[in-house]
């Protein structure tokens, strides 16, 4: 078994061998053997690649000289004694005549290489006919035009990243990552030379960004615009080249897009799930919003009122990290009664305790709920809810509910910060996320207050009597504490202390709006929002009031409430 990592590597030679070939898709927890092996900046692909080798035994790889990790990764493996076989393609930069040959020549080399290791002999004619086998299926199918068509570019993505997308109900039209497979094979003559043929068509590929022709991406995304419904845009950790493209691209073409960075580790798919879901959220409602909702939009509405049609009471829950929320509201959008509880170990175990302690508020059971929408980073978790929507639109929506004239929410959870700019009729336009960190979040705010002996309730208060300006720099958690007990040795105030961990998260939180274009009115919800101290510090560099709701924890579940209800008025 022979892997790969790029879309310029000749696979159908290593199939004409008779060997399985298959695409390196890592899929790893930690960089215990690559740290040892590579520096720890080095770009995250090719250390996970690396990892992957190491622990499944993967000992046959071929490799394309597109940047100069894949090349240092090349050297790490040339020195492990497991790999049998390692093979380092240089791909030329130009699709042209002069570029065909030389590829051409390095096919060759590639072949006799493989021979003097295998043993085995090119055979021609299973060359062809595999060949001939794709020429008649064909590479790309053709873009769906009765559904969400995605775009995926930028470096390479996990299989698991096209499963999120494609689990949205959307069609992933165009994948024109590195690993992309968007090869369309001509035809060729009786008498065409198989290999220059094969060196040509490699070459012609939508191009890797490291070829001379980049024009032709822009062209190529032109070309099928009309068939593009959003472009989800992939980079990986330590590698430039790509977010230098996206904003490049972002100003050219004019489609709604999605960045999102990944280091290849199993740990983010939780919040990179939620990004993508809120995206594609966005433009769900854009597209029911042009075609007037589309005609399975309303069937299935139609469904759901059919058949709770003598029930009036909806349920948001939103599932966070630190609470769990619910809230249920009527028919005229009146909140009938909320509950806010600790989340449990288990995220079903906390849904069920803000559940039944909204029901006994408002004095009713379950079987008065017509709908209940689940929203948070454990929505999926929770058994008796109808349906999950991200916490970005149910955000939007509670927060449209309470002031139309917010145009930017500051969302400060206990495990992540989230900024979202909405139009004015409360639609998501941009958001983004602070998923990498604790610092600057509730979970934050926590062990500060018990590294400090307070209870956290203590701190808003106790920061607004600040006298010394003291500037927490780490832009770490663990680091930020360890800074916090040198203060404490250094018998600074708590008050002091206190206000310099407010305008550190302050300071974390208006480069987060800065990224989606700051716009006022702004509100702030999540439980940080009863922080008075980070409050005025965010006031302070806004230089523009915050608007609090009355209950900022409730926010989300109140969107997810709102969502449910309109389901019924449509």
């Amino acid at each position: 078994m022979i892997g790969y990592v790029c879309k310029y590597t000749p696979i159908d030679i290593l199939e004409s061998f008779g060997e399985k070939v298959i695409k390196i898709d890592p899929s790893i927890s930690n960089f215990d053997n690559s740290d040892a092996l590579m520096h720890p900046n080095m770009c995250f692909y090719s250390k996970s690649v690396l990892e992957y080798c190491l622990n499944n035994e993967l000992n046959e790889i071929v490799l394309v000289n597109c940047c100069d990790s894949i090349r240092r990764l090349y050297d790490v493996l040339k020195t492990k004694k497991e790999f049998n076989f390692i093979h380092l393609i240089d791909v030329p930069h130009k699709s042209s005549c002069c570029s065909v040959e030389l590829f051409k020549k390095e096919l060759l080399r590639f072949i006799k290489h493989y021979e003097h290791y295998s043993g085995k002999i090119f055979n021609v004619n299973d060359f062809k006919n595999i060949l001939l086998n794709k020429i008649s299926n064909g590479n790309n199918k053709p873009a769906n035009t009765t559904s969400l068509n995605i775009a995926v570019l930028g470096a390479r993505c996990k299989n698991s990243l096209i499963h999120i997308i494609e689990n949205c109900n959307v069609k992933v039209a165009y994948n024109f990552t590195c690993t992309g497979n968007n090869i369309t094979y001509s035809n060729f003559g009786e008498n065409e030379d198989l290999l220059t043929y094969y060196s040509q068509n490699l070459l012609k590929s939508f191009p890797c960004l490291r070829m001379a022709a980049l024009n032709k991406r822009y062209e190529v995304i032109n070309e099928n615009k009309k068939n593009i419904t959003g472009i989800i845009y992939h980079t990986v950790k330590f590698c430039d080249f790509y977010s230098y493209e996206y904003t490049r691209l972002k100003n050219k073409i004019h489609l709604p897009m999605l960045k999102i960075e990944t280091d290849y580790t199993e740990q983010s798919e939780g919040q990179l799930q939620t990004r993508i879901e809120a995206f594609i959220e966005s433009l769900k409602v854009k597209q029911y919003t042009n075609n007037n909702l589309s005609t399975k939009y309303k069937r299935d509405i139609n469904i759901i009122v059919d058949k709770y049609l003598d029930k009036k009471l909806v349920m948001g829950i939103d599932s966070g990290s630190t609470s769990t929320n619910a809230v249920i509201m009527d028919e005229n959008k009146k909140i009938i009664s909320y509950s806010i509880v600790r989340t449990s170990a288990k995220s079903s175990i906390g849904a069920e305790n803000a559940f039944k302690e909204a029901l006994r508020k408002a004095n009713i059971t379950k079987k008065d709920i017509s709908y209940i929408i689940s929203t948070g980073y454990g929505r999926v978790s929770i058994p008796f809810a109808n349906e999950n929507v991200t916490e970005i639109t149910c955000h939007a929506k509670g927060v449209h509910f309470l002031n139309e004239r917010v145009r930017t929410i500051i969302d400060i959870g206990g495990q992540d910060s989230k900024t979202i700019r909405l139009d004015a009729n409360g639609n998501v336009i941009d958001f983004a996320m602070n998923d990498k960190c604790a610092a600057g979040t509730g979970r934050f705010l926590e062990m500060m207050a018990r590294t400090l002996e307070i209870s956290i309730d203590e701190l808003g208060p106790l920061s607004l009597k600040w006298k010394e300006n003291i500037n927490i720099t780490s832009m770490c958690s663990v680091f930020a504490e360890s800074e916090v007990i040198s203060l404490i040795a250094q018998n600074k105030e708590k008050s002091d202390i206190i206000h310099g961990l407010c305008n550190s998260i302050s300071s974390r939180t208006i480069s987060l709006i800065d990224r989606i274009k700051r716009e006022g009115a702004f509100m702030i919800t999540g439980g940080v929002a009863k922080n008075i101290g980070v409050v005025k510090a965010l006031e302070k560099k806004l230089k523009e009031k915050i608007y609090i709701p009355e209950e900022p924890e409730i926010v989300g579940a109140l969107g997810a409430a709102i969502i449910s209800l309109e389901k019924f008025k449509l």
